[in-house]
Parts: C-alpha cells; sequence; structure tokens
C-alpha cells in the first residue's frame, strides 16, 4: 500500500521560500546557492565582479571573508574573485530540520573600509533516507478484537526537508491488517494498523510484517521496520481514551511538579478487567521522560524537568491505558506538549573595532566599529534593536543587515574640544518586559596638526632705554597650541628682514624653545627710536604650521648727549664767538647769540642758557636768555667798561643728571663810528634779516620738511592700518588734551592719549600741540618800539616728537610780552584744517619735502592786527632745530601778502633717503619759487 502525503505543509514551504526570494531581492544584498555535500571547488558565484569590486585590488584592500561558526566551509579565490566550496557541507548538521538553512558572509575590504552580506543559501538535497527509531515493532492483539480496530505504529523521520522528508509509508500485502495514515494538528504523521478482519490465535500465533517509509526525493530514499503481531487470547474490550491526540500549550520555564494534563480512559469490562494503569509508551523517547512524569493510578502529567524553549519546543508523549486482566487489553492516545516561548534570554552583543584611534580628520561616514546582535528567544521576544548614548554625539549606529549595525562618524571631530568619547551601546529586545544588554565603546581621536600656534596678541609694545648691555633680556614671547604631543611643540624664530643697511639679527634674536628676546647690542636711541619685527611661531606637525607677532621696540632716551655748540660765526677765533659791540647801543640790545642744539629728546633736549659770573665779581653789562641763547645789554654801556668783554655762557638740558656745556662769546666795545653797519633789528619797518641768517633758515627749512614729511607719512600710514582692526578703547581715537608743561608765557599740550604710540612703518593717530595764553596782566601798548615776546619759552617734553609730526595749534593763542608789553595775535597753524574759517599752513609754490619756508594764513576766524609792528619778527623754540620768524609787509606796501611764519633749521641735517629721479624736476620749480618768494620779501 502507499500513501502519498500532499498537505498543508508543502504549500506553507513554498510560500516561504517565495516570501524569502522577494525580500531578499528587495533588501539589496546578495544572495547565492549551493546543494549540501558539494565537492570541494564546485562553484557558488563571482563575489568580486557582483560587489563591484576589481581583481587587482583585492589583495592591496585585504579583501577577507568572515562567517559564524565554521569558517572554512566557503572560500574565494582571489586572483579570479569566485567564491567556492571548500569542505563538506552538510545541510542538517548546520540547521537541522530548519527550513532555512544559509550560510552568512561578511566580506570586508579596507582601504576605504566597506563591509558587505552575502547570503549563501544551503539547498537540501535528498542524502538521508527516512529512519525509524527501532528496527522492530512489537504489537499485542487479542484474539477478540473485531475487525476496523487500530493500533498505532512509530513513524519514520527524515532528515530532510519540504519535497525530501515527505514519507508515505506502504505495508507488505497480507489479509489481516492494513495501514492508515493521518495527519495531525502538527503536520506529522500518525500511522495505525487497521485490523481488516479478526485474527485467530489458534490459527496463527504472531504475525510479522514489514512497514516500509519512503520520501519525496528523487531518487527515492526509503526505511524498514519489522513488524512482530503476537496474538493474545483474553480480555475483549480495550480501555479507550476520550481523544486520541490531546494538545496542550505550557509556557517554558515552567516550574516541576505543574499539572500538564489528566487524561481519562474507560473500560467497558468488569471487575479487574475494568481496572486501567496509564503508562508511557514504549514509544516515549528518554528526553521526554526526563521532563515529564505520569501518575499510574490518575492519569495525571506533571512537569519533573526543566522546560526550555530554546532547546525543545515541542514534546510528543504516547500514553496507554492498560487494564488489570490476566491477559490485559491497552487503549493509546498521543499528548502534544507545544511550548510557549517567554523573555527569558538577554540580547547577546559581539563588537569588533575596526578603526581605533580615529583620526580627527576623518571622513564622515567612516566605519568605526561593527557591532552584531543575537538573541535566543522567538518572535518579538527575539527582535532586537540598538542604541547608542549619550546623545548629541558625533557618532550613529546604521543598521547594515538583520541585526547588524555599524558605529559610523555623523559629524566632524575636534580632537582640541573632546578627546574620548565614552559611548555606551544598548541592545534591547521587544520582549514584555523587554530585556536589555549593554556594552561600552571608548573610542579615542587621534591628534592631526590642525591648530597654528596663537599668540595672546597679535603685536606687543617694548620699552628699552637706550645704551642697553649687550645679550640684555627685553621681552618674552610665547603662543599655545591647541594640539597634542609633537603638534603642540612650538618653536621660535625671528622673521629676517634689514633694519636699514644691517640685518635684523644684529640687533636681536629670539631663543628657539623659551621665546625670549634678547638685545645683541646696545641701543642708541639717536639712531633708532623704533625698531619692529616680527617672531615667528612654528610648531613641530607635519606639514608644520606657524603664526608671527609684531614686536614694537621702543628706544627710550637717556640724556647720554651733552648740547652741542653751533659752530660761532664770520670772525670766531678758535671755539670762541667774536662780535663787534657799539658803545652807543642802549640797555636790551641784543648783540650776539649763542646757538645750541641736543641730539637727545624731552626734556634732555630741552636747553637753557645762563651767563658765569666773572671771577672778580663784576657785574656785567650783559645778560644771556634763559631758553634764547640772545645776550644783550642790560644797561648802556659807558666808557668804564673794559674794550674786551669775554664771556662764558653754559648751555645745559634738563636731563637726570643734566649735562653741560660751554660757549666763549668775545664781545669788542668800540665807537659808533667804528661799528660795521648792519641793518636794525629793532626797527619796525626792516623789510630783510642779516643774509647769513637766511641762508641758515633755508637749510633748516630744507631739513625740518624733510623729516616731518617722512615722519607726517609714516604716521598716515601706521593710522590706516591700527584703525582698520577693530576698534578698541583709546586707540585710534580723540583723547582729551594732556598738559605737559607750562611757563609763564604759554603752555603746550598734547590732544594725544599716553598709550597712543608713534610706530615706524603704519600709519599714525593725529598728533596735535596747542599753545595755550597764560594769564599775565594786560600791559600798554607801544606803537613806536613794538618789544619782542618774552623769551621766557618752555616747550612739552613731546615736543621733540611734535617736530617730527604734524604741528596744530589748535587755537589762536595770545602770546604777551611780559609785563609793558603788547598783546600778540598769533596766527592758528595747521597740517590738516577742514574749517574754512581757521587759519591754514600752505607751502610756498612748487614746495616739495624740503621747501624752504611754509605760510601761515590768517583765517576769518582769526583775524590779523591792524597795524604793523604787533607782532615780533621772529622768535626761536630753544633746544629744537627751529625758529619761528614773522615778517609783515608796512601798510602802505604795493606788495599785497600775506604775513608768515617760516621755520628755519640752524645747522645742515643728514640726508636719510635718496630722492627719486623723478623729483628733480619739481626741487628744480621748488627753488625757483623759494627764490621768488625771498625776493618778493
Amino acid at each position: 500500500m502507499v500513501y502519498s502525503q500532499r498537505s498543508l505543509a508543502a504549500r506553507r514551504l513554498l510560500l516561504s521560500h517565495l516570501l524569502l526570494a522577494i525580500w531578499e531581492a528587495g533588501s539589496g544584498q546578495i544572495h547565492y546557492s549551493v546543494s549540501e555535500e558539494a565537492k570541494h571547488g564546485t562553484f557558488v558565484g563571482r563575489i568580486a565582479q557582483d560587489l563591484g569590486l576589481e581583481l587587482a585590488e583585492l589583495v592591496p584592500r585585504l579583501f577577507r571573508v568572515a562567517s559564524k561558526g565554521r569558517r572554512d566551509l566557503l572560500e574565494v579565490n582571489l586572483q579570479n574573485g569566485i567564491l567556492f566550496v571548500n569542505s563538506r557541507i552538510d545541510r542538517e548538521e548546520l540547521c537541522g530540520r530548519s527550513l532555512e538553512c544559509s550560510i552568512h558572509l561578511e566580506v570586508i575590504v579596507e582601504r576605504p573600509l566597506q563591509v558587505f552580506h552575502v547570503d549563501v543559501e544551503v539547498k537540501d538535497i535528498n542524502d538521508n533516507p527516512p529512519r525509524f527509531f527501532r528496527q522492530e515493532q512489537r504489537l499485542f492483539i487479542l484474539e477478540s478484537r473485531i475487525a476496523d480496530s487500530r493500533f498505532p505504529l512509530e513513524g519514520a523521520s527524515d532528515m530532510d526537508i519540504g519535497a525530501n522528508a515527505e514519507l508515505r509509508y506502504k505495508l507488505n500485502s497480507n489479509e489481516y491488517f492494513d495501514l492508515d495514515v493521518k495527519r495531525n494538528e502538527e503536520e506529522t504523521n500518525f500511522l495505525e494498523l487497521v485490523l481488516k478482519k479478526p485474527v485467530d490465535r489458534e490459527e496463527t500465533q504472531e504475525h510479522h510484517l514489514l512497514l516500509i517509509a519512503i520520501d519525496g526525493g528523487k531518487p527515492e530514499l526509503t526505511g524498514t521496520v519489522q513488524l512482530f503481531i503476537n496474538v493474545l487470547d483474553a480480555n475483549d474490550n480495550a480501555p479507550e481514551f476520550d481523544k486520541s491526540i490531546y494538545n496542550v500549550r505550557l509556557l517554558e520555564n515552567t516550574p516541576n511538579g505543574t499539572l500538564v494534563i489528566k487524561l481519562n480512559a474507560s473500560d467497558a469490562d468488569e471487575g479487574i478487567n475494568k481496572e486501567i494503569v496509564y503508562l508511557f509508551s514504549n514509544l516515549v523517547l528518554d528526553n521526554v521522560k526526563t521532563k515529564f512524569i505520569i501518575d499510574s493510578n490518575s492519569g495525571e502529567i506533571t512537569v519533573k524537568g526543566e522546560l526550555d524553549y530554546e532547546d525543545c519546543n515541542l514534546y510528543e508523549i504516547n500514553v496507554d491505558a492498560v487494564d488489570k486482566s490476566t491477559f490485559p487489553l491497552t487503549g493509546h492516545c498521543k499528548v502534544i506538549v507545544k511550548l510557549l516561548d517567554e523573555n527569558d534570554n538577554t540580547p547577546e552583543m559581539v563588537i569588533t573595532s575596526l578603526s581605533l584611534p580615529v583620526q580627527e580628520d576623518a571622513q564622515v561616514g567612516t566605519v568605526i566599529a561593527l557591532i552584531s546582535l543575537s538573541d535566543r528567544d522567538s518572535g518579538a521576544n527575539g527582535q532586537v534593536t540598538c542604541t547608542l548614548s549619550p546623545s548629541h554625539i558625533p557618532f550613529k549606529l546604521v543598521s547594515t543587515f538583520k541585526n547588524y549595525y555599524s558605529l559610523v562618524l555623523d559629524s566632524a571631530l575636534d580632537r582640541e574640544s573632546v578627546s574620548v568619547y565614552e559611548l555606551v551601546v544598548t541592545a534591547l529586545d521587544g520582549g514584555s518586559p523587554s530585556l536589555s544588554a549593554t556594552a561600552s565603546v571608548s573610542v579615542e581621536v587621534a591628534d592631526v596638526n590642525d591648530n597654528a600656534p596663537a599668540f595672546a596678541q597679535p603685536e606687543s609694545t617694548v620699552f628699552v632705554k637706550e645704551n642697553n648691555a649687550p645679550g640684555c633680556h627685553i621681552f618674552t614671547v610665547s603662543a599655545r597650541d591647541a594640539d597634542a604631543q609633537e603638534n603642540a611643540l612650538v618653536s621660535y624664530s625671528l622673521v629676517e628682514r634689514r633694519v636699514g643697511e644691517r640685518a635684523l639679527s644684529s640687533y636681536v634674536s629670539v631663543h628657539a624653545e623659551s621665546g625670549q628676546v634678547y638685545a645683541l647690542q646696545p641701543l642708541d636711541h639717536e639712531e633708532l627710536e623704533l625698531l619692529q619685527f616680527q617672531v615667528s611661531a612654528r610648531d613641530a606637525g607635519v606639514p608644520p604650521l606657524g603664526s608671527n607677532v609684531t614686536l614694537q621696540v621702543f628706544v627710550l632716551d637717556e640724556n647720554d648727549n651733552a648740547p652741542a655748540l653751533l659752530p660761532p660765526g664770520a670772525g670766531g677765533v678758535g671755539g670762541a664767538m667774536s662780535q663787534l659791540v657799539s658803545r652807543s647801543v642802549g640797555a636790551g640790545h641784543v648783540v650776539a647769540k649763542v646757538r645750541a642744539v641736543d641730539a637727545d629728546s624731552g626734556y634732555n633736549a630741552w636747553l637753557s642758557y645762563e651767563l658765569r659770573p666773572s671771577a672778580g665779581g663784576d657785574r656785567s653789562p650783559f645778560r644771556v636768555g634763559l631758553y634764547t641763547g640772545e645776550i644783550s645789554t642790560t644797561r648802556a654801556l659807558d666808557e668804564a667798561d673794559a674794550p674786551r668783554q669775554r664771556l662764558l655762557v653754559l648751555v645745559k638740558d634738563h636731563g637726570e643728571p643734566p649735562l653741560v656745556s660751554t660757549a666763549t662769546v668775545l664781545l669788542s666795545l668800540v665807537d659808533s663810528g667804528q661799528a660795521p653797519k648792519t641793518p636794525s633789528r629793532v626797527s619796525v619797518g626792516a623789510a630783510s634779516v642779516d643774509t647769513a641768517l637766511v641762508d641758515v633758515n633755508v637749510y633748516l627749512i630744507i631739513a625740518i620738511c624733510a623729516v616731518s614729511s617722512l615722519l607726517v607719512l609714516t604716521l598716515l600710514l601706521y593710522t590706516a592700518l591700527r584703525c582698520s582692526a577693530p576698534p578698541t578703547q583709546g586707540v585710534c581715537g580723540p583723547g582729551k588734551p594732556t598738559l605737559v608743561c607750562s611757563s609763564a608765557v604759554g603752555s603746550w599740550s598734547s590732544s594725544q592719549q599716553r598709550r597712543q604710540r608713534v610706530c615706524s612703518g603704519e600709519g599714525p593717530p593725529k598728533a596735535d600741540l596747542m599753545a595755550f595764553s597764560p594769564s599775565l596782566p594786560q600791559a600798554p601798548s607801544s606803537s613806536d618800539n613794538p618789544r619782542q615776546p618774552n623769551p621766557d619759552w618752555r616747550y612739552s617734553a613731546s615736543l621733540r616728537a611734535g617736530m617730527h609730526s604734524s604741528v596744530h595749534l589748535e587755537e589762536a593763542g595770545i602770546l604777551r610780552a611780559g609785563p609793558g608789553g603788547p598783546d600778540q595775535q598769533w596766527p592758528t597753524v595747521s597740517s590738516a584744517t577742514p574749517e574754512p574759517e581757521a587759519g591754514e599752513v600752505s607751502p610756498p609754490v612748487g614746495a616739495g619735502v624740503n621747501s624752504n619756508s611754509w605760510t601761515f594764513k590768517y583765517g576769518p576766524g582769526n583775524p590779523k592786527q591792524s597795524g604793523p609792528g604787533e607782532l615780533p619778527d621772529k622768535f626761536i623754540i630753544p633746544g629744537s632745530p627751529a625758529i619761528i620768524s614773522i615778517r609783515q609787509e608796512p601798510t602802505n606796501s604795493q606788495i599785497d601778502k600775506s604775513d608768515f611764519i617760516t621755520f628755519g633749521k640752524k645747522e645742515e641735517t643728514k640726508k636719510k633717503k635718496k630722492k627719486k629721479k623723478g623729483n628733480k624736476t619739481q626741487e628744480k620749480k621748488e627753488k625757483g619759487n623759494s627764490t621768488t618768494d625771498n625776493s618778493d620779501q
């Protein structure tokens, strides 16, 4: 007899295969298939080609294949990129009776790191024949059993799946027995031996049958078992159960002693033949007996051992109900216990680090680690999700395949902000309550050289006194690098340039490690007022990064230069000045003038003059101006005065300590008829000054204009550069005037705050000097003999710096000549006067840097005095290389010119820059214009 089994299981299996194929096609994963028991070297697929990899890059990129469990089943030929069978594949050994069986491969290539997932489905072949658990089965049948009585038989099992495991049975031909195959809810075969007609023990005591199981594979495989049927002569009614099959659902981890089911069987016989004993059938396997126990009297089946869904989720228990007759009859039933899964297994996590530590310049999307998850539970209890904490970190988890995740870089890293990230990976299943597993991952960020050394300020100012000791430490620069290790090692060096004719390295040096700056030689304020240079800081990274800081070294002046006397005029003997003086001159007449300059600046260059008393103690008829150096008579000369007067004039600066030079003036007193004719300096209508003085003024004006123009240009460039930076309080802004020095005549003040500096090579902020009138009593003016202003002038310590920058007399000062002197209305002098009503200063037509004179014009707001003689013809700023001369034309003069002031230098200065060729024509025009102006005067 042949029974073909076409059931719902085959249709479900086909449907599951179809759904799996559709899912894998949509997921983008590569899928191969290979039959089990394939020979070594069997072709599986061109994996390199399917992954889009070139054969030449497999070895350089470290192409490798990894799989869980046995790693030698499949291999890849790196020469041709073919995946082949390496060793015997037994599907039953890998997956048991599972409907799905595949080998999951992880293909990893580096440079850059890429991970591919490949599934190789192992197809079942019919390599396992049906097997019975026993080689023979023995049955006992009473001869009194009627036809159509049924006796359960043990079926065969096949380790294959699908059609290869679909079994059909046949029984050898006989006249008494037939075979009936049924399917239960669990889609397993239930075999029963059916009695076709009653047996007669007297005729045959024992029947021998052969049961054959045939699978559905090609070729078909078979298994056989011997059936020995013993015919008993006794009891007529066997016990009967309510059902032939009982289905019970039980939770896993059910405690011992829990009732599974209580069976009930009945027997129609009487007496002892009716008493029933419940026993496990001989068909029950030993592992079932270790899990369950049956009460022989009550028929209760209880739990005996630990039930674990993950070990076995289905138990089949065959129970016999046997009466107690001498020839017992037996009733049969099957109890199928199906375990229900509980969430009793925590997720398992495996983390493989691939790229640790991570470079801080790693690209977004870089794979840091691979994470694989698993959970032995099933259904929702076995569905695992993975999360990453804490939040707001530059990493994320990317699901690559089923329970596989990749830890990838989500945003840019900055080691200087965070050098190590402590990550917590949490795996959470879908059970209720859910179980979780955590793992800590420490991601260290490796440093790259992405930060240049940084100085606290872009520039620093250093003040150094001149005449310093060679090799003295003047400043320390310091730069900080936010990188680590060698990327943060900073070395310092000078940015070499030339300072005049010499290299910068001849002036200063910097220590490469400490950043200390040393002056290699004594500095001279008179030679170099400002030394500006840059120090470079470089780190030791690859490639190195660096930045610069600008140092402005101001050389502070010290009083190391004594006043220098200008050469005496004609008639001087040796180093003395000789002058003829008429005895007829009156008191206050200027007979000579001592001229001196000081190479220092500020108070160190502020000169004063005094007359050394004679040795005899006689009162001299002469005196010297304290700040002008003019020698004048104190009274009218008479015959009693010695014809030769020797005067010693002490020229002293205001330094600490003061330095003194001595000038000798020889005066020869002659009668008025013998005195040489010289133009009167007292006459108001004088049209010109001494020719020698004019020549000196011309040279002085050229020098002053050249130096002033050069420094003004430097200050303008400095102002432009400083003001282009973000403004800070007190820089390039107007400040309140600060009183520097005052005297009985007037005050000099600077409108610049102390923190405002004058720096060479950059545009300066505007420096203003203001002259204020003193509060002296008003004196009656004399129209006959206008008096000179009081020579007792004082000037500020910044006067010398002011002579190198723009001069700005902010308001018209009233210069008083002292007691009895007239009030003098002075013009406003400004280097940049935007208002049309203010006074303006302008060079003569064609004047350049070395212009001989400047013309000061009165503006509407500064009216000129109506009458002549109200202004002194000239006055001198003591201790400075300038003399201010004021000239006026008579009211009846035909020359219509504005009054002007000329600045003259007492000696010719050295030229500091060579003139360009293009300025030659301009210079000729300046000389012509200067000659014209002098002739007009």
